[in-house]
């Protein structure tokens, strides 16, 4: 799959959250990697910031939080097209529930894991 199609399903994925949801988010930008950090070759996604849950009166003047997408983790456990839809969709709404302050245990009683 090329890049281009990859981030295609990536800001698709972005767009099918509720804009209930996507109009809540707060200093967070969303990125495309190729790669995980070394020794995290399995990392689909990851959140990189402070919660809104944690943010307290003296958050201000901070660099935006960072979702990360992986491509290349991503296209190796998918087979087919469709596979990536499903994954990237599952790891975008997981990353953007990690910004609410939702954990990995409840992410997962959703589905979400």
């Amino acid at each position: 799959m090329s890049e281009q199609r990859f981030d295609e399903l990536v800001s698709a994925a972005f767009a099918a959250i509720p804009d209930e949801l996507t109009a809540l988010l707060d200093n967070v930008a969303l990125f495309i990697e190729d790669d995980p950090p070394e020794g995290d070759t399995d990392l689909l996604g990851y959140y990189d910031g402070v919660p809104q849950t944690e943010r307290g009166f003296s958050y201000g003047g901070i660099l935006p939080d960072r979702i990360l997408i992986f491509r290349n983790p991503t296209l190796r456990i998918c087979e087919t097209e469709e596979d990536v839809v499903d994954e990237v969709g599952i790891t975008v709404a997981h990353e953007i529930a990690h910004h609410f302050g939702i954990d990995d245990a409840r992410l997962h009683e959703l589905g979400y894991a």
